[in-house]
């Protein structure tokens, strides 16, 4: 491994987010979990969680691009099973569920300064993980269709809920450089 490599990989492990996860319940379609794992791997979540009882879990590679190698997928039996062992890790402090309808989006409820579980489930299955969520984030739908692919959906929450840790990582790194330009300064 190179040097350029080796300093990427510790750059992206500096930035990961171990306090956000995602958990999907009964997302079926191998393009649809892989695509939230390339988008969890995007925005600096190491692992996520998967409901799928019975036959293994199937993602498909060309659609991962690579994310596979980075993110972790952990599978259960049951919704309970999952909530109860990312509880057990210290994530129940806020655990929201996606709604797609009319209304405000929640930006105070989606950015808390405590671990966070995203849980995302296809739309034809809304009834199975009902009430496994502290609370709702509903994403505004203005157009006619009042439905988003569960991939889009989980997207731009995970955008949404890295944001102000992207946020904070730009000012240190802002005043980390004005630190050093500080002590840099040539005497007069």
């Amino acid at each position: 491994m190179n040097a350029q490599r080796y300093a990427r990989i510790c750059e992206m492990l500096a930035r990961r987010q171990p306090d956000l996860t995602v958990c999907m319940e009964q997302v079926h379609k191998p393009h649809n979990v892989s695509a939230i794992v390339r988008t969890a791997d995007a925005v600096g979540v190491h692992e996520v969680h998967a409901v799928w009882p019975g036959a293994r879990m199937r993602t498909m590679a060309s659609t991962a691009a690579g994310s596979n190698s980075w993110v972790s997928v952990k599978t259960h039996q049951t919704i309970g099973e999952a909530v109860s062992h990312l509880k057990g890790r210290g994530m129940a402090n806020s655990c929201h569920q996606l709604v797609c309808q009319s209304g405000r989006f929640p930006r105070d409820r989606l950015h808390p300064a405590r671990p966070c579980i995203l849980m995302v489930r296809r739309k034809r299955d809304h009834s199975g993980s009902a009430g496994s969520g502290d609370q709702d984030i509903i994403i505004p739908m203005i157009g006619m269709v009042q439905s988003l692919n569960v991939s889009v959906a989980s997207a731009l929450i995970l955008y949404e809920a890295q944001r102000p840790a992207s946020e904070r990582r730009d000012v240190r790194a802002q005043q980390q450089h004005a630190a050093g330009r500080r002590t840099a300064a040539p005497a007069v």
